[in-house]
């Protein structure tokens, strides 16, 4: 039995972050507190409330603690050990943080973009670039972009293909640009409309609304009945999208409205975003570990979790009683701005708050069916391969290539009822006859089951391989080899023309062959996961060629080096457009002689 006496004793009152290992070592648990000696001897009171707790503190065999300064610097130091460790006992959220956001370039003329990842910084050749966001999604992204393009008419094209035009693109044609590219518009002109996408994004509609105003009436007194009528129709776009999406109560035109319900043990957030006064959409997050966890410690969880300096609005508004003064100064020290979370919000905020309410509960109430009709699928096959009821997880394995070039194979996994993404595994193969399939389903097999029988990673309880009677065979002998032959294997052989609903199934320890009705739910998950390994195995084996392609035709002609090959790909747009390269064209490239312009030329035809 763990004795915290002697450790208790030595803790001292400062803020600072704690740390529960079970017998193994292994941390199950991380937390911060203001007073390290009190929050870790709460842990040992007689009456625990909470089942969940009781578990975790029954299995401490260690505890390790770390002052910091501030309780601020302390959730710091607790949501990097989070995310590095991902304790048992945590509430874990999936570390996503890669929202897209619109970006206007800092080119000359600056282009309308989707962005997402690291934020660039200002270079040589361009400006700072500008930032807008995030978004929930890629579609609220694309959405956004359409609408200004149609209110602002600014250029979405690459630098690659703005600066090798010589007429007007279809995006002119249907008023959508203002054809920069061929000095259609000044450069002063573009600058003005690419500074009122600015302020409309930020939430600031309203200068917008009187600068187009007062163009519309000056236009229409010198008698430019076009000119104003163009205003006329980007005020009367500005108000149809005020009317749909903005949100009036909110004294500031950021913010993130935060609502979590529970159903059944599992836990959601919905995130709603209001960004520039518009509301933009909402997304729902299914943390790991939350059973018996209070709502308000997976709220607090996702904040810790979930902000950063980039992503922070200036309000957060939830319906919880949170710590929020201590997350108000470390998410302002963080983003460098101050930051206000409202617990207790009034009138149309707390109408904003009840609708996040009901999106989670629908979320959940989804979910569950989802799972419940994921389960009656399993159910279903088992009756119909009658397999042990204790077959949970469920492996495929598939292999894709071009004529043997670039050969992949992939492993997606099932278990716990759903796909499990973050288990699938691609397997680059070399030194095989090009095209022979079963040396490579041998080579992936080999190199997955070894570790498995060596006690690395899970074992299944069902494999599929995506093959006939040949593949089969080898993953019978490559089971046999490992030690692994207890585990069955199916073979799934395609129908007549690879239609769906003919696929039969080869077992491995009978040979019996199986085909099951079209209509039958078990045949249905079998193909979606026999599916799912198809689309991961041919979306890695197409980056693979790809990547081969441009390297190995360019990297193959003599004089052509890095530098030259990049000054190549950025001036035509990648490989084809080098392809399609006249020897004059090619000779225009900065490093790029006659001679060796003929050269490439000739590569290519």
């Amino acid at each position: 039995m763990f004795d915290p006496k002697p450790i208790l004793k030595n803790l001292p009152n400062l803020p600072g972050v704690y740390r529960m290992m079970n017998a193994e070592e292994v941390v199950i648990y991380v937390g911060k507190a203001k007073d390290i000696k009190k929050r870790v001897s709460s842990y040992f009171n007689k009456n625990l409330p909470s089942p969940r707790t009781r578990m975790m503190v029954s299995q401490i065999a260690k505890i390790e603690t770390t002052v910091t300064r501030s309780e601020a610097e302390a959730l710091l130091l607790e949501n990097n050990l989070i995310k590095g460790l991902m304790p048992r006992y945590n509430v874990l959220f999936r570390d996503d943080k890669s929202y897209p956001y619109i970006a206007l370039t800092g080119d000359a003329f600056p282009r309308l973009a989707f962005h997402r990842g690291t934020q660039r910084q200002a270079t040589k050749s361009t400006g700072r670039s500008q930032y807008f966001g995030p978004f929930p999604n890629s579609v609220a992204v694309r959405e956004s972009i359409q609408l200004l393009q149609k209110v602002f008419k600014l250029r979405t094209c690459e630098n690659t293909v703005f600066a090798n035009r010589s007429r007007p693109c279809l995006q002119y044609q249907i008023e959508r640009c203002t054809a920069p590219c061929v000095d259609y518009i000044n450069q002063e002109n573009y600058a003005q409309d690419v500074h009122h996408a600015a302020l409309f994004l930020e939430g600031k509609t309203s200068e917008v609304m009187d600068v187009l105003g007062d163009k519309m009436n000056t236009a229409a007194a010198n008698q430019e009945y076009e000119a104003a009528a163009v205003f006329r129709d980007r005020m009367q776009a500005l108000r149809q999208v005020q009317a749909k999406q903005f949100v009036s109560d909110f004294t500031v035109s950021d913010a993130d409205v935060i609502a979590c319900q529970a159903l059944e043990g599992q836990h959601c957030i919905n995130l709603v975003m209001i960004r520039g006064g518009r509301h933009l959409g909402d997304k729902s997050f299914f943390p790991k570990n939350s059973q018996d966890a209070e709502l308000s410690e997976t709220i607090e969880a996702f904040i810790t979790q979930h902000y950063t300096a980039q992503n922070t609005p200036p309000m957060i508004v939830c319906g919880m009683e949170i710590a929020a003064r201590d997350f108000e100064e470390v998410l302002s020290e963080q983003a460098q701005r101050k930051i206000k979370i409202i617990t207790n919000p009034i009138g149309d905020k707390r109408v904003w708050l009840k609708m996040a309410d009901t999106n989670a509960e629908l979320a959940l109430s989804q979910r569950a069916a989802s799972s419940a009709n994921q389960a009656a699928k399993l159910i279903a096959l088992r009756e119909a391969l009658n397999l042990s009821e204790t077959v949970e997880r469920i492996e495929c394995f598939d292999i894709s290539h071009t004529m043997g070039e670039a050969t992949v194979g992939s492993c997606v996994v099932f278990d716990k009822g759903d796909m499990q993404n973050s288990e699938y595994r691609r397997y680059n193969i070399t030194g095989i006859t090009p095209g022979d399939d079963y040396a490579a389903m041998r080579d992936v097999l080999t190199r997955r089951y070894k570790k498995v029988a060596a006690g690395e990673g899970k074992r299944p309880d069902l494999v599929f391989i995506d093959g006939g009677k040949g593949q089969l065979g080898i993953a019978i002998e490559v089971m046999q080899e490992v030690g692994l032959d207890d585990i069955l294997l199916v073979g799934i052989a395609k129908g007549e023309e690879r239609r769906p609903g003919l696929e039969t199934m080869i077992f491995s320890d009978t040979g019996e062959m199986l085909n099951l009705e079209k209509d039958n739910q078990g045949l249905h998950l079998l193909q979606r996961i026999r599916d799912e390994a198809h689309r991961f195995a041919i979306t890695g084996h197409r980056a693979k060629r790809g990547k081969a392609r441009i390297t190995s035709s360019l990297e193959d002609i003599e004089g052509v080096g890095a530098k030259r090959r990049k000054a190549l790909l950025t001036r035509f747009g990648g490989l084809d457009g080098v392809k399609n390269a006249s020897i004059d064209e090619l000779a225009k490239v900065d490093g790029v002689s006659q001679s060796l312009a003929e050269k490439i030329y000739d590569q290519f035809h």
